[in-house]
């Protein structure tokens, strides 16, 4: 790892010049609870706790080790590690020094780290924590700095601006679960009102809200989420990579009341032999959302846990997360599959995607949404145009009477059968259906007579036939979308933000491979 240059000079704590006293922005993110309750635990990795103060230091630290590095304003700097000290220290460090961190995620190869860096047009200095050092620096080609930047002296920076609105706070990027994944720039004009609207002033006198995040930090759920536990001056506890036991022990030992979950992650945690003996009295509320979840699972996540209150959110990178919700009264009225109506300032439209029309309510279309927190242009797909301020999101949705909207899949997977067009959420609901299916993942694979022909990869720890299969799903779904191909799998290829990796599955289903 490279080394930032020796400290030098006096130690002289940076001054904030603020041009709105009511930001909520990094910059001034952990000013409240660091000064007025600095020993209060910001942040739990493993076995290591971080207070408010630890937390301002290292931030601190970082900005002025980047600086020392040679970072300079406007510089777009990749970080890859996983949930760590280091990684949010750079989060919130570079700010202070008129940069901005890039995340990555930490597993990818160096190939792709180097795709990213590509696509992003980061600046040639990286941070990587030690287990992903050489990957980092491989793909930049030159070393990078690690956890001595949290430990550097700021003496540096004695004077921090708040950046202009229209300036980037963030680069994340999008999952690619169909192709390369997008750089997606959050500005601070955009992010400070995100973070406020679900913050409110800090109060020393209310004790900490405990969070446990198991989603990776690149994933807009982690970063988001991070941000608005540290403006609410609660504790965070990091999963650095899921295991549904693991999360039940930390549950227990922390007195957790908030976790934010993917339906998988759900899944295995209600499946884990350790989940009826668990003490998971503390637990209040669980959030989840990222990709589809099934009516059956909400509704035994919700008897097995009958004091937890569930929400679902959904929206995408490009959106700064949530644009609609699904909220514990909605769960209690049965509105399971739903993902919820507009959160306030969302406008959406449900459209044709080919002609950009309107479309009748509880038609299926594409969904294009208005919000002040878009972040990105619409996606350069092929279609009609949109209207300034409109996102295609590219998923495929419908809507209710009362404006609750379904998903149907996103519009990158559907499945074209000899003209026949529809969604593998479709087929995927009916497989779901029969009892010994544990999982399932449904899409197209090229054929030359059809086009595409529709194929499953499922899960099934007992034995069952295909043809069963097939049968069970006639009369749920048209004969056209009956699977053609069931490839049975020990696990669906999932990546790390919870989604259906579409690549791996279409290598499945192309390849036949599996069990």
């Amino acid at each position: 790892m490279g080394e930032p240059p020796a400290a030098h000079g006096q130690l002289v704590p940076p001054v904030l010049v603020a041009t709105d006293p009511k930001s909520r922005g990094l910059i001034t993110l952990l000013d409240g609870p660091a000064s007025s309750d600095p020993e209060r635990t910001a942040l739990i990795f493993g076995d290591e706790r971080v207070s408010y103060a630890g937390l301002a230091a290292a931030t601190r630290s970082c900005a002025a080790g980047l600086r020392r590095a040679g970072a300079a304003p406007g510089w777009r700097i990749p970080v890859a590690d996983d949930a760590s000290l280091l990684a949010v220290a750079a989060v919130l460090g570079a700010p202070r020094m008129g940069a901005v961190a890039a995340l990555m995620n930490p597993r990818l190869t160096p190939g792709e780290l180097a795709d990213l860096i590509h696509t992003a047009q980061t600046a040639p200095l990286g941070v990587a924590g030690p287990r992903y050092a050489d990957a980092l620096a491989r793909a930049m080609d030159r070393p990078v700095f690690g956890p001595e930047l949290t430990s550097t002296a700021a003496d540096d920076l004695t004077t921090i601006r708040e950046p202009e609105p229209d300036t980037e706070a963030v680069v994340l990027f999008t999952s690619g679960t169909t192709g390369s994944p997008k750089a997606v720039p959050i500005t601070h004009g955009v992010l400070a009102p995100r973070i406020a609207a679900f913050a409110p002033a800090f109060d020393p006198a209310i004790p900490p809200s405990i969070s446990l995040m198991c989603v990776p930090l690149v994933h807009i759920g982690g970063t988001l989420g991070l941000f608005v536990s540290l403006a609410r001056a609660n504790t965070t506890v990091a999963l650095t990579r899921f295991d549904a036991g693991e999360w039940l022990a930390l549950v227990a030992r922390h007195r957790v009341n908030t976790s934010f979950l993917v339906p998988t992650m759900l899944h295995r945690i209600l499946e884990h032999p350790d989940f009826a003996t668990s003490d998971l009295s503390s637990l209040t509320e669980i959030t989840y959302g990222a990709a589809p979840a099934s009516p059956d699972l909400i509704r035994a996540a919700m008897t097995a846990l009958p004091t937890v209150a569930f929400s679902n959110v959904f929206g995408q990178t490009e959106t700064l997360g949530s644009i609609t919700a699904l909220s514990p009264a909605d769960h209690a009225a049965g509105k399971l599959a739903s993902v919820g109506r507009p959160l306030p300032g969302v406008e959406v439209r449900v459209v044709d995607p080919v002609t950009g029309e309107d479309l009748a309510t509880s038609t299926v279309g594409e969904l294009w949404v208005k919000t002040a927190a878009s972040v990105a242009a619409p996606p350069e797909t092929a279609g009609p145009r949109v209207d300034p301020g409109w996102l295609r999101t590219g998923d495929m949705v419908s809507v209710d009477g009362d404006g609750y909207i379904y998903p149907a899949g996103r519009l990158s997977d559907t499945i074209n059968r000899g003209g026949e067009k529809f969604a593998p959420a479709e087929v995927e609901a009916a497989l779901a259906t029969h009892p010994r299916v544990r999982d399932v993942a449904v899409g197209g694979y090229p054929d030359p007579e059809m086009g595409q022909r529709v194929g499953a990869a499922v899960v099934a720890p007992d034995p069952v036939s295909a043809e069963e299969l097939r049968d069970h799903c006639r009369g749920r779904v048209a004969d056209f979308k009956l699977p053609e191909r069931i490839v049975f799998v020990e696990e669906i290829p999932y990546n790390d933000f919870g989604k259906v990796a579409r690549k791996a599955l279409a290598n499945v289903l192309a390849g036949e491979t599996g069990r």
